[in-house]
């Protein structure tokens, strides 16, 4: 090669790294930590860096698939349309202290807090598994799943044969699973097994061509929800998969454990219009007047909101509701979450929650299933227990309940993590409540959780060896491009 060559050669790859850089600069919604953070990867790793931002750089999952689902939710009818005859059920009264948390959360999908609700809290993993599956035997109208992690296991054929003795007797099932984390079993005889029996089955955010799919937007944005709505009375919403918890497709961080409320009321409503426009955006099907029919109240239920977050809503979404979560709390904030990589401003809500004198836990997995996320989330450890937050891992195995609660009132539970990941590139489902009775519930599961964790203490951590340190605070430097 001539010396000439070379250097047009060379003059292309770097104004192409400079074009790829002022690109990132550009890109609207990102904080300058993760811009400085791409810009480093792209001009310090040559052709690798440009490859890595085209990929994984932009929250772009397909100017197709957004636009249909911006008509999807335009034609959802509101809460005041289907609840104008039942006004008492859109009037709730909330303690002050509480009410612009629902403001919050209404300004992400346009719910409004409904009252009338009533939840339970699921015994354990297989006991949500069972009840889920005795509702679906009852169904007598239709049958809404929808499953991040869907598995060929005991748990999850129990649901399959559920949805097939449902759709065999004339109820319409509606089934969808993330094509990513449900691959095998969508690729199995089960699958199509519910779809002899009648049931509809649709395949979440579908791969397609490996090497096409970049085209049409990136891969690793997923579908995460996990909703269950059986005839439109009884819903479900928490951290479960459709599984066991022994989750043997990573049997070593065994056993998986998770927390499911199941609730009845016009909650119920807000979540099987989250499962129909996820349903109409991938399958040619007007569920618009399903959503026209509402939900009885209970005298006695309480106020609860569903927030559903994604790349299709605003970025900010999911942070702010955890954040103004965390600056209501006055007397406890208690958070569970297995996967922890904050931005500075959560950061600084959590450490200030302890601060201000809130008795502030938080508890993570001692064995994580991702050793990234893990090092990450260590990373932060000395700043929230210098703030005076109580640090704990779980060592009963892997704990995966995403659950946040403040002074024994109020709680958020669902599929969101606190991490990158949920708050930009997956699609998310969380219900937040205020019952002081029912958050009591899940606070005796969080105390269970502290049973069987192990306290982080300054000490330990200023006693890690230097390649520990090093690690966990190289990893979290990427914490703005994970």
């Amino acid at each position: 090669m001539s010396l000439f060559t070379t250097i047009v050669w060379t003059s292309a790859v770097y104004a192409l790294h400079l074009m790829v850089a002022a690109r990132a600069i550009l890109r609207p919604h990102r904080e300058p930590a993760s811009r400085l953070a791409w810009i480093i990867v792209i001009l310090v790793i040559p052709i690798v860096g440009i490859i890595a931002y085209i990929l994984l750089g932009e929250t772009n999952i397909g100017r197709r698939r957004v636009a249909r689902m911006k008509s999807v939710i335009k034609r959802m009818p509101n809460a005041a349309e289907v609840f104008e005859d039942e006004s008492s059920i859109l009037s709730v009264t909330v303690d002050e202290r509480f009410a612009h948390l629902f403001r919050v959360g209404e300004s992400v999908n346009g719910f409004p807090p409904v009252s009338g609700n009533r939840g339970e809290l699921m015994a354990n993993s297989n006991a949500a598994v069972d009840r889920m599956v005795a509702d679906i035997d009852a169904a007598t109208e239709n049958v809404h799943l929808l499953f991040y992690i869907w598995l060929t296991d005991n748990n999850g054929l129990k649901v399959v044969e559920a949805v097939k003795r449902a759709a065999s007797r004339g109820v319409c099932c509606r089934i969808m699973a993330d094509d990513l984390g449900s691959r095998k079993m969508i690729a199995s005889s089960h699958w199509q097994g519910m779809k002899d029996a009648g049931a509809k089955c649709a395949v979440a955010l579908p791969l397609g061509n490996l090497l096409l799919r970049p085209l049409r937007g990136r891969i690793d944005l997923r579908n995460h929800r996990k909703i269950v709505v059986i005839d439109n009375r009884i819903t479900y919403c928490g951290s479960q998969n459709c599984s066991d918890p022994e989750f043997r497709v990573k049997p070593k961080f065994a056993p998986w454990v998770d927390a499911v409320i199941r609730f009845q009321g016009p909650i119920v409503w807000q979540n099987q219009q989250l499962f129909v426009s996820d349903w109409m955006a991938h399958f040619d099907e007007d569920l618009g007047e399903l959503l026209r029919t509402p939900v009885p109240a209970s005298e006695e239920g309480f106020p609860a909101q569903v927030v559903g977050t994604g790349p299709t809503v605003r970025f900010s979404a999911m942070p702010e509701v955890f954040e103004n979560l965390m600056y209501t709390a006055r007397e406890e904030l208690f958070i569970t979450t297995p996967y922890f990589v904050p931005d500075d401003s959560m950061l600084s809500a959590i450490c200030a929650s302890a601060r201000r004198g809130v008795d502030t836990t938080i508890i993570f997995p001692k064995r994580n299933d991702s050793l990234f996320v893990a090092a990450a989330s260590r990373s932060y450890y000395a700043d929230m227990l210098a703030a005076g937050v109580k640090v704990r891992e779980f060592e009963g195995g892997l704990l995966h309940t995403k659950s946040l609660t403040i002074d024994g009132e109020m709680t958020l539970i669902g599929s969101a993590n606190m991490d990158r990941r949920s708050f930009e590139l997956n699609y998310e489902n969380n219900i937040l409540f205020h019952d002081p009775e029912l958050t009591a519930s899940v606070r005796e599961r969080q105390e269970d959780y502290l049973r069987n964790s192990i306290a982080i203490e300054p000490a330990t951590v200023a006693n890690w060896p230097i390649h520990k340190r090093f690690f966990n605070n190289a990893i979290a430097m990427l914490g703005p491009i994970l």
